[in-house]
């Protein structure tokens, strides 16, 4: 499947969900002014389209030689933890969609203070933001690089992090996203052009933090926004990743080590300083 067909796709999915959306609402206030099989049709192609772009990664993944790994500085500092490692699983995400087969989250794990609440099964149902330690940390630049998307506009949310919470996520909220494609999906976010056809991306930023914007030309260490929960997130966190092409819908993931702290597996605590920003990272 070439490039715009998996793109032509991906669109006639997000439509296609669009239509079962409001076919659900036109069923639930009154009789569909349509044959009533036209909204089970709507979803098999869903399912169809889904299998099908699935298939499609999975045989380029399969066809073609892994991609060769690229080191980078980490893009925060501080004590941190890591979920959904590419040192686990791959892809890390359960998908490939998106540039994610190698994409990391990490959170904050401060050594003193208040540290990152527990999941609730409960109680409460959600927190604020402030509760977590990750929220407001700086993102880094992680090499000398050229932005190339920015953008902050979308609100940051309350947590996810209980059982509600994530029924909600994945049942009404995770839906609602994947109809307002990609930039829903991850949030506000920075993609850098890093050179030599490697691009690296910060998911879920805080609204209104962004330091940079497309065009500007960053340095290693350089701080390009805060730690959010905007996008399809549970709490906040930073969520990186390389690709190989600035377009989330086409872009296929490249595996990262960050120089000093390597990829850490799950539940690995970690800790960064300024230390390993000082030099260019050589590609």
């Amino acid at each position: 499947m070439s490039v715009g067909q998996r793109k032509a796709a991906a669109l006639l999915q997000r439509l296609l969900l669009l239509f079962i959306a409001v076919h659900l609402i036109v069923v639930f206030t009154g009789d569909p002014p349509y044959p009533g099989w036209l909204g089970p049709a709507a979803a098999a192609g869903v399912f169809g389209l889904s299998l099908a772009l699935g298939a499609d990664a999975r045989r380029e993944a399969k066809g073609s030689e892994p991609p060769a790994t690229v080191e980078t500085a980490p893009p925060v500092t501080g004590r941190w933890s890591a979920l959904n490692s590419p040192a686990d699983k791959v892809p890390s995400h359960g998908t490939r969609s998106l540039g994610q087969a190698y994409a990391i989250d990490i959170v904050a794990e401060p050594a003193e203070g208040a540290g990152r609440p527990a999941f609730a099964w409960l109680w409460p149902l959600a927190r604020g933001n402030r509760a977590f330690p990750a929220f407001g940390a700086p993102l880094l630049a992680v090499a000398d690089a050229t932005v190339v998307h920015a953008e902050d506009g979308q609100r940051d949310h309350l947590s996810r992090n209980s059982l509600a919470g994530i029924l909600y996520l994945i049942v009404v909220e995770g839906f609602g996203r994947s109809l307002g494609g990609a930039r829903r999906i991850v949030g506000n976010h920075v993609i850098l052009d890093l050179g030599e056809g490697t691009y690296a991306m910060y998911a879920h930023v805080k609204q209104g933090s962004l330091a940079v914007r497309a065009g500007d030309r960053v340095t290693v260490g350089q701080e390009l926004g805060r730690c959010g929960n905007s996008g399809n997130s549970t709490e906040p966190h930073v969520h990186f990743q390389l690709m190989d092409g600035p377009d989330l819908e086409t872009a296929r993931g490249v595996p990262f080590s960050w120089r000093g702290v390597g990829v850490p597996a799950n539940g690995t605590v970690f800790t960064t300083d300024a230390t390993t920003h000082v030099d260019q990272v050589k590609q």
